[in-house]
């Protein structure tokens, strides 16, 4: 066996249906008396009934949190938190409303309270990425990651099936990328395979019933492993695809990872076997690439970067940007097969072995 550095970030996380009605007292456990509620435009009345539920702890709500984190939106809510002389943060939604409490808690050392409703899994992880005059970059510090995270599966009962796949797709690309992370570890290789199965056999369950809560739970046990596995290792070629395309064409990103995944998979299948033939086993599938693409496709989920917005002139543009400031892969950054695999997701063609032509 290799030698390996594994670290656990301190972190609190609560899991079980209902645990969102215990925020008041682990506010209370914490000290914490006067809370800012974050949540997108979409989401505000959830937002509004989760600051009911807390009475006076509540100070206020910004509900302006958008996808890719703009720092001009981080700053609005900068200083709706200092007008309001909020003690903490509490971070109801997905995605973009976790990155905005990521955003504003490692600026201002406020504490970040995360309520997820979906399967982003970026709750879990000391990762920022933020946009900034058409680019998208990340950082890491321990700082960022939320001290408490509520995971509760009766927020994600009403996530529609389109959404409940590209937000679970999403999570699966996290602990799809850890398994051929340089610095993958023992426990995360077994937690990253332990979410992949869950989440592949909870998504087509979903889409027979999206009440069932058993497979609502386990999607989002499954998105809490995913999300560690992001946590703890280094990210790849696929999350620096689509932290371009996102950052750079604000294509939407869980639709994005949802059309890529399979693309980079087959990119990096000869360059990681190993991690490969984990995903493999996980999946229950001989090509896992395949089997992800097919499940999106029978989903009726995006399989095309075009129909997400992308244009063909657009991807010099990307392949300059991946080569420019690379993530570690397994495999080298070709030009020439990087042009085949991002058009082959423009076209919505399926992945192809190995990424080549």
């Amino acid at each position: 066996m290799r030698a390996f550095t594994h670290r656990t970030l301190p972190a609190t996380i609560r899991f079980g249906a209902g645990a969102r009605h215990e925020l008041a007292g682990l506010l209370d456990e914490r000290n914490l008396q006067r809370a800012l509620v974050l949540t997108t435009p979409e989401q505000a009345g959830l937002g509004r009934q989760i600051g009911a539920s807390i009475g006076a702890r509540g100070a206020g709500y910004f509900d302006g949190a958008r996808m890719h984190t703009p720092v001009d939106v981080t700053e609005r809510a900068m200083r709706v938190a200092g007008d309001l002389q909020a003690d903490c943060l509490v971070s109801v939604g997905g995605g973009s409303t976790t990155g905005l409490g990521k955003a504003i808690s490692v600026r201002s050392g406020l504490p970040n309270i995360v309520i997820p409703t979906t399967y982003a899994g970026s709750e879990v992880t000391p990762i920022l990425g933020e946009t900034e005059h058409a680019r998208k970059t990340t950082r890491r510090a321990d700082a960022i990651l939320p001290g408490l995270v509520i995971y509760d599966p009766e927020l994600t009962y009403s996530l529609p099936a389109g959404l409940s796949l590209t937000s679970g797709i999403n999570a699966l690309a996290h602990a799809a990328e850890a398994l051929y992370a340089p610095d993958c570890t023992p426990i995360i290789r077994l937690m990253a395979m332990d979410a992949m199965t869950a989440m592949m056999r909870a998504l087509p369950a979903l889409r027979t019933n999206l009440a069932d809560a058993e497979a609502r739970s386990a999607a989002l046990y499954a998105a809490w492993l995913c999300g560690t596995c992001l946590g703890a290792t280094t990210m790849g070629l696929h999350h620096k695809i689509c932290h371009v395309l996102g950052g750079t064409f604000d294509l939407p990103h869980a639709p994005t990872h949802c059309v890529m995944l399979p693309h980079v998979l087959a990119y990096n299948r000869d360059a990681a076997p190993e991690a490969y033939a984990d995903m493999a086993r996980a999946l229950g599938a001989e090509r896992p690439e395949l089997a992800i693409h097919g499940l999106v496709t029978r989903h009726g989920g995006p399989v095309s970067l075009a129909a997400l917005g992308m244009t063909p002139d657009g991807i010099a543009t990307v392949i300059e940007q991946l080569q420019a400031s690379p993530y570690a892969n397994p495999a080298p950054l070709d030009a020439g097969r990087l042009r085949i695999m991002l058009d082959n997701a423009l076209a919505g063609r399926a992945p192809e072995a190995g990424g080549m032509a």
